[in-house]
């Protein structure tokens, strides 16, 4: 099953609403520190409803201690980028991804972007151009649930485990 990590989240409702994507589809959650708010803060809980006891959270104290935790484990590291060149749609996704999310105002540091086995993005009309018109990105835990449902639909993650 794909993980998904949130690299310094600063938008309490945003990591509530991947919690309670994370719940629904049994998807482990990392959260990459310093967050942008405490981790009882009512907005997230709000967000994440009731359903945060079923969220298999895992906190990280910062990038090193997350990317130790990561290595010792299986799996590529797979960042979403608006800045990278593939689509998440011609991915091959498998079941031990680690799909990486940035923060909400800038996204993903070069550094931690150039540690990731493969750099993708989500297909927008309407993205910024050099011109600067447009949409930059999309919602942080919209995102989310794009790459997520597609990797459990290319895993049959949603026919097996889903009626």
């Amino acid at each position: 099953m794909p993980r998904v990590v949130l690299f310094q989240p600063q938008i309490p409702p945003n990591t509530g609403n991947v919690a309670r994507t994370c719940a629904a589809t049994d998807t482990e959650l990392h959260l990459v520190e310093p967050l942008g708010f405490a981790i009882d803060d009512r907005q997230l809980r709000r967000a994440g409803l009731d359903y945060w006891p079923l969220v298999r959270l895992r906190r990280h104290q910062d990038w090193d201690q997350f990317r130790s935790h990561q290595l010792g484990h299986s799996g590529r590291l797979v960042a979403l980028s608006r800045h990278a060149s593939s689509s998440y749609l011609n991915f091959d996704f498998a079941a031990d991804d680690w799909l990486l999310f940035g923060r909400e105002s800038d996204g993903l540091p070069a550094a931690v972007q150039a540690s990731a086995d493969a750099r993708l993005h989500i297909p927008m009309l309407r993205h910024s151009g050099s011109d600067g018109g447009g949409v930059r990105s999309l919602n942080l835990s919209v995102s989310v649930g794009i790459v997520l449902f597609e990797a459990l639909r290319q895993l049959g993650g949603l026919d097996n485990r889903f009626p």
